[in-house]
């Protein structure tokens, strides 16, 4: 694994943006390649039989989960046990993960974080960073299927649910606009008929049936916003009789927050793609990192070594709670911090993307950075 200088093109903007990857440089430098990763096909091959493993453990994790009705620890209200019981026994299909990880080429991958619900950087991962190899590394590889098996996915999600699909995001969101609009693409090249509307345009009528800005019944859901805030939201109460199906489905509130990590600990003790984690920070003495339950894109947490602390942009998270991991040994190239994003589709590993920081902390500005391989 190395970190190599590159020579961006002087046309990838115009490139990007015709493909409708349109905030390729959001904040100043999103997309950043001027640097790019190289590994060998074993390093890839680690990383995506480590992918493979930590699906397998979180699977592992909502059995044992519901089995054990654990929704204070999940901060999962519990009126809502019965609906994402359901939706795991009657096998509802998930679309798609990610698993953001620290790897220095070296030793296991270790799991930071599990993004199982609304992960996004999918434009960059599937679409833009595989044209920049084409162009530029033709005669490398990318661990990139991630296109592919996301129309794949969607085939084989096709004949379990009813059409159309609804795909919603939140107003004002140019990156989760963006990143619907594709998965909607994928949907409509598996033969899906794909409509988009606005989280705030989705309404519930006298009969309890969710309905769209035209008062149109909505069969089937995805939505690029976090089952926490659904559960929440004024009409949650609805979600368990409504004949609604949901992607990201029921069962992914399990995995989509950060009380995964001590249950994954629990369960699978001293596990080589693992970091200790707990529901309190004494076990792992002056070295840690805190966690808020629920927060997204490094916000609100805190890494404690020894005397040294270092804070994540505040966004307001914490009052759910905090779980408490072991520091990870993300590697440091050039004075940047990379996390490498190993892409799930279905139960299936599907590619990586990876992020870059000034700090261990991987925030909202960190930079997306494109990689290759060779044997």
């Amino acid at each position: 694994m190395q970190r190599l200088a590159a020579t961006e093109r002087r046309d990838w903007r115009e490139k990007f943006e015709q493909m409708g990857f349109s905030f390729h440089s959001l904040d100043g430098v999103y997309w950043d390649e001027s640097v790019c990763y190289r590994f060998s096909a074993d390093e890839i091959d680690v990383i995506e039989s480590a992918a493979a493993e930590l699906q397998r453990l979180c699977r592992s994790a909502v059995g044992f989960a519901l089995a054990n009705g654990l929704w204070d620890e999940l901060r999962i209200p519990a009126r809502y046990g019965d609906y994402i019981k359901r939706s795991w026994q009657d096998g509802e299909m998930s679309l798609y993960g990610r698993f953001d990880l620290a790897y220095d080429g070296q030793q296991p991958p270790k799991l930071l974080e599990y993004n199982a619900d609304t992960p996004t950087s999918v434009v960059e991962a599937a679409i833009a960073q595989w044209h920049w190899l084409q162009e530029l590394h033709a005669n490398a590889d990318q661990f990139n299927s991630l296109h592919e098996r996301l129309i794949d996915r969607w085939r084989e999600i096709a004949p379990t649910i009813r059409q159309p699909v609804h795909f919603a995001c939140v107003r004002g969101n140019e990156e989760d606009r963006v990143s619907v609009d594709y998965l909607a693409d994928t949907a409509i090249q598996a033969g899906l008929d794909a409509r988009f509307l606005y989280v705030e345009d989705i309404g519930l009528d006298a009969a309890g049936r969710f309905i769209d800005a035209a008062n149109r019944a909505i069969d089937s859901l995805f939505k690029l916003y976090p089952w926490e805030w659904l559960l929440r939201e004024r009409f949650g109460p609805a979600l368990p009789t409504a004949r609604l199906r949901m992607i990201e489905p029921p069962w992914k509130a399990v995995l989509s927050n950060k009380a995964l990590l001590p249950l994954l600990w629990e369960l699978f003790p001293d596990h080589p793609n693992l970091l200790p984690a707990y529901f309190e920070a004494e076990p792992l003495g002056e070295r840690f990192v805190a966690k808020p339950v629920f927060s997204r894109e490094g916000a609100d947490l805190v890494l404690h070594d020894g005397a040294t602390q270092l804070s994540g942009a505040p966004d307001g998270y914490g009052g759910e709670g905090f779980v408490y991991q072991a520091l990870a040994p993300i590697p440091c190239f050039d004075g940047k911090y990379p996390v490498i994003g190993a892409w799930i589709v279905g139960d299936n590993p599907a590619g990586i993307g990876i992020r870059e920081s000034d700090t261990p902390i991987t925030g909202n500005l960190s930079r997306f950075v494109p990689h290759y391989f060779e044997d």
